[in-house]
């Protein structure tokens, strides 16, 4: 079951107006349950010590933290799951972080989704959904209609990345999304927390803006 509200915040330390322990902080007091660390850049060890403080962080609002990249990464950070690249290994993933983890895949074609393990994955994102700027020209982007044809290519939730916005969500919705993942939009933000609610709020009442 993904975390709710279904809404998971992708750091990116490069795009961040603040130190990212801050601004996961601010997210989460805007209640952001769900953040997976993309920090991939970073040694090892370095983003295991990351991971760690994020899920001290997240513990008092029972948040899940994972993180984008190796399943023996996550179970060396102890998070709760991990994001996988497209074409990773699912089948050993599930089998080294076990049942209760969160594992999701990352897709870029349609193809990609209709081939995803519905027996071993949690949730697929499907990118780019709208216009981006923390990837341009990453595209082209999906619209409502490319992100319909995804969630009825499998059983799997989708969630939507890429130009996620307050006012994107209804398109989003439309399409039958399980969820939205967000990075630069909170990474960026002058007011994070303030940015989280309008996601949760819209979310919330069906995809419209309600800042």
């Amino acid at each position: 079951m993904l975390p709710q509200p279904p809404i998971l915040l992708i750091t990116d330390r490069t795009q961040a107006r603040a130190p990212l322990p801050q601004v996961v902080a601010a997210a989460l007091e805007g209640g952001c349950r769900w953040i997976s660390v993309r920090e991939k850049d970073l040694p090892t060890a370095e983003q295991i010590a990351l991971a760690r403080t994020l899920l001290t962080l997240a513990f008092p609002f029972g948040a899940r933290v994972t993180l984008h990249g190796a399943a023996e990464l996550a179970a060396e950070a102890g998070v709760d799951g991990v994001h996988l690249p497209a074409g990773a290994d699912v089948a050993q993933a599930r089998a080294r972080l076990g049942a209760d983890a969160l594992i999701g895949l990352s897709t870029h074609t349609l193809a990609e989704v209709a081939a995803a393990d519905s027996q071993r994955l949690d949730y697929l994102i499907a990118s780019p959904a709208f216009e981006t700027r923390s990837k341009p020209g990453y595209g082209p982007a999906l619209g409502e209609a490319g992100l319909r044809e995804r969630v009825a290519a499998t059983s799997i939730p989708v969630l939507a990345l890429g130009g996620i916005a307050p006012d994107t969500l209804g398109p989003c919705q439309a399409a039958g999304v399980a969820g939205i993942a967000v990075m630069g939009a909170v990474m960026r933000a002058a007011d994070p927390a303030g940015e989280m609610r309008a996601l949760c709020r819209a979310w919330a009442e069906g995809g419209r803006e309600t800042r």
